[in-house]
C-alpha cells in the first residue's frame, strides 16, 4: 500500500481507506465485517472512516469496530487513524442533528464511548446545515481538538463560501483543517471543480468518499439489469433504481471498455482515475466481501492516464444525463 502526505501536515494517510458506511451495522455479518476489517489492516489500510450514524441501526458501526478494534487490534492502536464524524441526525429530538456544539460535542462523547477508544485521530464535522454559524461549529471542533478527544479537525461536504471561512477560523485558532472530504467520482465531478482547489490552496488534505458512484463504475450494472441485493434494489438507500439510468449504464459500458484497454476493471479504473489528481490524499472504499475489499486494493495502479485516455472519459462523463 502506498502512502500520501495529508495536506500541510505529518500525517500519512494509505491511497485507499475502508470506509464503514455500509456493511458494518447490526444487520450486517460481524464476522465478515471482523474479517474485512482485519484483512484491510494487514495490507497496510491503517485509515478507518466512522460516523457516529453509520450502521444500521445509527451507532452500530462504531460499536462493531470497537469491539473488533478490543478483542483484535489494542495492540496497534498507535498504528491506526480512526477518523468519526457528527452533524446527520443520530438521535430523536431537536439536539441530536445538526452541526451545532450542543450537537457535535455531545456526539463526540457518545462516539468514544460506542468505540471504546480515548480518542479520534480527526473528528469531522460531517456536514454544514446551513443555519448553524459555521463560527459555531468549528469553534466546537478547536474545544474538542484542544480537549484532547481528538488529534485533528476535519469538514466533510462543506460548500465554497462556508469551506473558506472553516479554514480560516480554524487556522487563526491554530487547528488547522487536517483533512476535508467530499463526495468524488467520474460520473460526480462537482466538488472536484468546486472545492478541491480551496482545500489545496488552504493546506488541507482531500478524502474522496463514493468513488464508485454507489456501485454504478463497476460491472455490477452493465447488463442494464438491477440485482437482487444490491443498493439500488433496495427500498431506502443513496442510491435509487430510477438514478441506475439508460444515459449512466451506457457511460458505464463505455468507459469500461477503456478500462479493459488498461488491464483493469472499472471499478479499479475509476479509483485509480481519482488518484491521479495530485490534490486526492486517499479514496475511501466501501466492501461487502473481503473479496471486493481486495479486489479494490490489486486495483491499484501508478501508471496514470494518457491525455487520449482522459479526454475520453472527460467526453463520457459530461453527456447529459451522466452526472449526479
Amino acid at each position: 500500500m502506498e502512502f500520501r502526505r495529508c495536506g500541510n501536515s505529518g500525517i500519512m494517510l494509505p491511497e485507499i481507506s475502508l470506509g464503514l458506511w455500509h456493511n458494518f451495522g447490526d444487520v450486517d455479518s460481524f464476522d465478515e465485517a471482523r474479517s474485512m476489517i482485519l484483512f484491510a489492516f494487514d495490507k497496510g489500510i491503517c485509515h478507518f472512516d466512522l460516523a457516529n450514524n453509520y450502521g444500521p441501526p445509527a451507532g452500530s458501526a462504531e460499536i462493531n469496530f470497537g469491539k473488533i478494534l478490543k478483542n483484535d487490534l489494542s495492540a496497534h492502536r498507535d498504528e491506526m487513524f480512526i477518523a468519526s464524524k457528527a452533524g446527520h441526525q443520530m438521535w430523536p429530538g431537536v439536539y441530536g442533528d445538526g452541526s451545532s456544539r450542543k450537537n457535535l460535542i455531545a456526539s463526540c462523547n457518545a462516539s468514544l464511548q460506542r468505540t471504546g477508544l480515548e480518542y479520534f485521530d480527526v473528528f469531522y464535522s460531517h456536514r454544514y446545515d446551513g443555519v448553524t454559524p459555521v463560527e459555531e461549529t468549528m469553534q466546537a471542533l478547536i474545544d474538542i481538538v484542544r480537549s484532547g478527544k481528538a488529534l485533528y479537525a476535519g469538514i466533510s461536504k462543506y460548500p465554497p463560501e462556508e469551506q473558506k471561512k472553516a479554514y480560516d477560523i480554524l487556522r487563526a485558532a491554530k487547528v488547522p483543517c487536517l483533512v476535508s472530504q467530499y463526495r468524488a467520482s467520474i460520473f460526480d465531478t462537482k466538488s472536484m471543480n468546486l472545492n478541491f482547489g480551496i482545500a489545496d490552496e488552504n493546506g488541507s488534505g482531500i478524502v474522496c468518499f463514493s468513488p464508485l458512484a454507489q456501485g454504478l463504475l463497476t460491472d455490477k450494472y452493465l447488463d442494464g439489469i438491477i440485482p437482487a441485493g444490491s443498493r439500488a434494489a433496495r427500498e431506502s438507500g443513496f442510491l435509487q433504481m430510477s438514478q441506475v439510468s439508460d444515459e449512466r449504464i451506457d457511460a458505464a459500458r463505455r468507459l469500461n471498455e477503456i478500462a479493459h484497454r488498461r488491464g483493469e476493471t472499472l471499478a479499479g479504473m475509476a479509483i485509480n482515475w481519482l488518484l491521479a489528481d495530485r490534490r486526492v490524499t486517499s479514496v475511501i472504499v466501501g466492501a461487502s466481501s473481503v473479496g471486493q475489499l481486495k479486489a479494490n486494493i490489486e486495483s491499484l495502479n501508478s501508471t496514470g492516464f494518457t491525455p487520449e485516455e482522459q479526454d475520453c472519459i472527460k467526453r463520457i462523463a459530461s453527456q447529459p444525463g451522466v452526472q449526479f
